[in-house]
């Protein structure tokens, strides 16, 4: 998929990788909003993030100030020179940021993942010059994250840019939302040129997860990250759990260890070449594996036998994932590989079965 993309044009806080955009969930009063903002102007922070809307799950819960909290925004550009940035959701939230001049504006994930909304804030963005980002929808669903952009493209944003903030899941474990890195990472592989932002807050949705999710990040070449910062975080009006103080977040940053993604030395080379190498010789190997599973169709064609064996498709997932323990890699990694493979492998049996 191919977006017409121009640099965000962002500052860093040392002029590098990552970009940093931080404050806090809501801005919930005007002494907060200030106090937080000039907490991490004197950290160096150049960019301030502040919820205005705040669609929350369930209803009765703090849903924002809404444009009251718009001139908080405009007093803290004036006194501390950061750019600002608010969540947009619907067209009337896009002419209001813009009437107080917010800097940058972000789709948030409820958003993303409704088409009918996503075209209605684009239209509602034409002329917009300023960055926008999109959060990644709640579902795992790389098309949709890709669409609701396409939709900001077409009208004409062309200082776009992604957030990554993980993904709904029943099987809360660890994280709040399931990072599901893989996702990100396709994207990037189709949109090489689409900045992506990292928002720890709301993947892991506990402070004591921001700094791992954060190195992480930028172990894999994230352009950025988006924090949420309260001057008081035990005392804020919406996400408590998962915000930093602008003294931990600097302490924070000041650990990242931020590796050139464009350097590449001879060895790699070699270990990249052994890499292709391997995985020629896995695919050969496949392709004999779905050669005998045709000669095990056609001899269950031959003698009137069910295509599906439950019982010898047990006994593989439970070998393989033993060995696969044995072989230090994860079982139920191995156990997904199978299943796939053994998903192929009945599809091309029960071609030859009617055929």
């Amino acid at each position: 998929m191919e977006l017409e993309l121009q640099p965000l044009n962002l500052p860093s806080d040392k002029g590098e990788r990552p970009i940093v955009i931080a404050g806090p969930c809501s801005a919930e009063t005007e002494e907060q909003v200030m106090t937080t903002a000039r907490q991490l102007a004197a950290k160096g922070c150049r960019i301030f993030r502040a919820g205005v809307w705040k669609p929350r799950t369930k209803p009765g819960g703090f849903e924002g100030n809404g444009e009251k909290a718009l001139p908080w925004l405009q007093a803290v550009k004036k006194e501390t020179g950061m750019l600002t940035a608010t969540e947009v959701a619907m067209p009337e939230h896009v002419e209001l940021a813009l009437k107080y001049d917010v800097d940058m504006l972000w789709v948030g994930a409820r958003t993303a993942t409704n088409p009918f909304a996503m075209q209605e804030l684009a239209e509602s963005l034409r002329g917009f010059e300023g960055p926008v980002l999109v959060k990644n929808p709640v579902n795992p669903d790389p098309e949709l994250w890709m669409g609701a952009m396409q939709r900001l493209n077409q009208v004409g944003i062309k200082r776009l840019g992604a957030i990554h903030r993980g993904f709904s899941s029943c099987d809360k474990k660890i994280y709040r939302n399931v990072p599901m890195w893989q996702i990100p990472i396709e994207l990037h592989r189709r949109i090489p040129d689409l900045p992506i932002i990292c928002d720890p807050s709301h993947i892991g949705g506990r402070r004591d997860l921001i700094a791992p999710l954060c190195q992480q990040a930028m172990d894999l070449g994230f352009d950025g990250l988006i924090v949420e910062s309260h001057c008081s975080p035990d005392e804020a009006w919406s996400d408590a759990l998962q915000q930093v103080t602008p003294d931990i977040l600097d302490y924070i940053l000041s650990l990242l260890v931020v590796r050139n993604e464009h350097t590449t030395t001879e060895g790699l080379r070699m270990l990249r070449g052994q890499i292709d190498e391997l995985d020629n010789n896995l695919m050969e190997l496949l392709a004999r594996r779905f050669r005998v599973c045709r000669e095990i169709g056609a001899f269950k064609k031959e003698h009137n036998m069910t295509v599906l064996q439950a019982g010898r498709y047990d006994e593989i997932l439970q070998k393989r994932g033993a060995q696969a323990s044995l072989c230090g890699m994860d079982a139920e990694f191995a156990a997904h590989v199978f299943e796939l493979i053994h998903e192929e492998s009945v599809r091309q049996q029960l071609k030859i079965v009617n055929e």
